[in-house]
């Protein structure tokens, strides 16, 4: 079947049933994340129901990672110290059949940031999320992409489709690129998520803390794509619910982890905007106006 037609063909579940079982049963999310964030990471964390903990050093990550519901990655504020623990908590993770989430971000800017991805792909993370830039400074030849500037998007998420299909194919994954309107896939299906606000991108370290939400969602969830549908539906959602109340970034992130904690289940059935998504035409079908092999490969 041509892959632009593939659709997921059976409706996702309600997003609501995995905020229900992730406050039953609060799991412990690892975070090695970036000085930035690291606060407001923990506390968003509590908010939607979570228990954080910032565990890095090379000493114990691997170790802590084995206990943890959860690992969440990101390599904002890297080293070689820090992507040692990386290393060490990804591994853990996967021999101890814990979810793991890769936050790649700024990949495209240095070399040790593209090294550090390429050796953490190859731990085969439970997903990976980030903006477009960085999901096309992942793939191969980045599909035209620039690698982004900085921490900031400077592609848009249509962009990265193609890119996130390809890496998720490739690294048996769940691929997120976030934006205006996210896009998540498995290689063989694919939604978008519309909700969330403009004030969202003008908070530092909104983004990061989204990986470690993802991460807890995917710690009581069986279905990786699903629940990371169920994360940013949710995330988004709250972002809507603080922006009625701030009057700009600074006001809007103390309204945004009270919107968070008081966000229910029923209201994220009822107002989540995610729909199932086409998965796009690789290049070379669309040049040779037939599928892909690789879309038939086993």
């Amino acid at each position: 079947m041509p892959a632009d037609i593939i659709t997921t063909t059976q409706p996702l579940p309600p997003p609501g049933e995995a905020l229900r079982r992730l406050r039953a049963r609060p799991p412990l999310v690892q975070n090695i994340t970036n000085y930035v964030a690291m606060n407001t990471a923990a506390n968003i964390l509590l908010a939607v129901g979570a228990s954080p903990a910032m565990v890095h050093a090379r000493e114990e990550a691997g170790e802590f990672a084995a206990l943890a519901d959860a690992l969440t990655v990101n390599i904002g504020t890297l080293s070689p110290d820090w992507l040692a623990g990386m290393l060490a908590a990804a591994a853990a993770a996967v021999t101890h059949g814990k979810p793991w989430v890769l936050d790649p971000v700024a990949v495209g800017a240095t070399a040790l940031r593209r090294d550090a991805a390429a050796r953490l792909l190859a731990l085969q993370p439970t997903l990976v999320r980030g903006n477009a830039s960085e999901i096309l400074g992942l793939g191969s030849a980045a599909a035209g992409g620039t690698g982004g500037r900085g921490v900031d998007a400077t592609d848009p998420v249509a962009a990265a489709e193609q890119a996130a299909v390809d890496l998720a194919r490739r690294c048996h994954c769940v691929v997120a690129v976030t934006g205006e309107i996210d896009f998540v896939t498995d290689g063989a299906r694919a939604a978008r998520v519309a909700n969330g606000h403009a004030l969202m991108p003008q908070v530092t370290a909104l983004g990061c803390a989204l990986t470690g939400v993802c991460g807890a969602f995917l710690a009581c969830w069986d279905d990786p794509f699903e629940a990371t549908v169920a994360a940013l539906a949710c995330y988004g959602l709250a972002g809507e619910h603080a922006a009625r109340g701030a009057d700009g970034p600074g006001s809007f992130l103390l309204c945004f982890v009270d919107a968070l904690a008081g966000l229910s289940a029923d209201a994220l059935d009822k107002d989540a905007r995610i729909a199932p998504a086409a998965l796009p035409m690789s290049p070379a079908a669309d040049d040779a106006g037939a599928p892909d092999p690789e879309d038939h490969a086993a």
